[in-house]
């Protein structure tokens, strides 16, 4: 018996190097494409229609980048993967905090492509092997903020998730509006997060949250 079809939409504004994705996944017996953007915003109208299995995205795209895409995904059962020309660290972190499962660049995707999209849809991630030092990078860099801030491991479920809306700017007052809580509850949390990161000041939190942003997402 035939496994069940994976189904795929593609999103790149290059149509040469799209029909080049295109006629590699076509070859696979068991994937299927079910729709093609040239856009951002097309892709995601594309993707909540049609919800297919896989959604491989450029991130720099017209209309929308792959990562307002992503930002748009929450809550849509969908394997995101992404398609680089750049190795920017600082991208892949945040592709990484957004919770993206692929992470390919493009002069290797028609090599790389089939076995990250194997690797996502068994729940696994998958980077392009030329992006191994950016996950070390990154494993090291959080290893770092946890020995200088020992304190991120001391934090609640409920901290976490403050202060993750911190790193993003939300104020107090946002931030119960978004989780159905107290203002005062919200500013409870603040204080108990500064306590424990051994932070002073006003404005300290949200300095440090905004500067290791990037690594927040892992906590």
């Amino acid at each position: 018996m035939k496994d069940k079809d994976i189904r795929v939409i593609i999103a790149d504004d290059h149509p040469i190097f799209r029909k080049g994705l295109r006629q590699m996944l076509n070859e696979e017996d068991n994937i299927k494409i079910i729709g093609e953007a040239e856009n951002g915003k097309k892709a995601l109208e594309m993707i909540i229609e049609k919800k297919p299995d896989v959604a491989i995205l450029d991130i720099d795209m017209p209309r929308m980048t792959g990562l307002e895409v992503l930002k748009e995904l929450k809550g849509v059962d969908v394997k995101v993967i992404f398609l680089t020309m750049y190795g920017e660290q600082d991208i892949f972190e945040e592709a990484m905090n957004l919770g993206i499962k692929g992470y390919v660049i493009k002069d290797s995707a028609l090599s790389d492509i089939i076995d990250c999209i194997n690797s996502v849809m068994n729940d696994r991630y998958y980077l392009s092997p030329s992006m191994s030092d950016f996950l070390v990078n990154r494993k090291k860099k959080f290893s770092e903020l946890n020995n200088s801030n020992p304190g991120i491991n001391q934090l609640t479920l409920s901290e976490k998730r403050i202060l993750k809306y911190i790193t993003e700017n939300k104020t107090s007052k946002e931030i119960a509006e978004i989780l159905f809580i107290s203002y005062r509850t919200v500013e409870n949390h603040r204080a108990n997060i500064s306590g424990k990161l051994n932070l002073k000041g006003s404005q300290s939190l949200l300095k440090f949250a905004i500067e290791n942003k990037n690594l927040l997402g892992d906590i």
